[in-house]
């Protein structure tokens, strides 16, 4: 069993920076593949960007490519994104997910973080 949590969220300004930590634990010297996905209100959850298990291979959504960046810490079991030049439209909860199986999909990961709210004002 592997538990997730998230960290780091809050209100920032467009054109602000946020720094989303994941911190694992449980299983955690598997260092599972891990993904940060995002739900804004009346939408589905949809992928943000991932990271491999050593941290090399790295995945993001056209959406914040640029702007968005993942990295992991196996020593301290943590996974980063640092988001800059945040957008009004980049406000949803944001969730880290873990799966032994590396993947971009959210309906195959089999562990979930309580999600982290973030909120860009214009």
């Amino acid at each position: 069993q592997v538990q997730l949590v998230e960290s780091g969220g809050g209100l920032v300004q467009a054109g602000g920076s946020l720094r989303l930590s994941c911190a694992a634990s449980g299983r955690t010297s598997s260092n599972y593949p891990t993904g940060w996905f995002r739900q804004a209100p009346g939408k589905e959850r949809g992928f943000v960007a991932y990271v491999g298990r050593s941290g090399r291979s790295t995945a993001y959504a056209d959406s914040v490519k640029g702007r968005f960046t993942i990295s992991r810490d196996n020593a301290s079991n943590t996974v980063i994104l640092q988001m800059n030049n945040l957008k009004p439209e980049d406000t949803a909860v944001y969730y880290c997910a873990a799966d032994p199986e590396g993947t971009l999909m959210a309906p195959r990961y089999r562990y979930w973080g309580q999600g982290t709210q973030v909120t860009v004002s214009s």
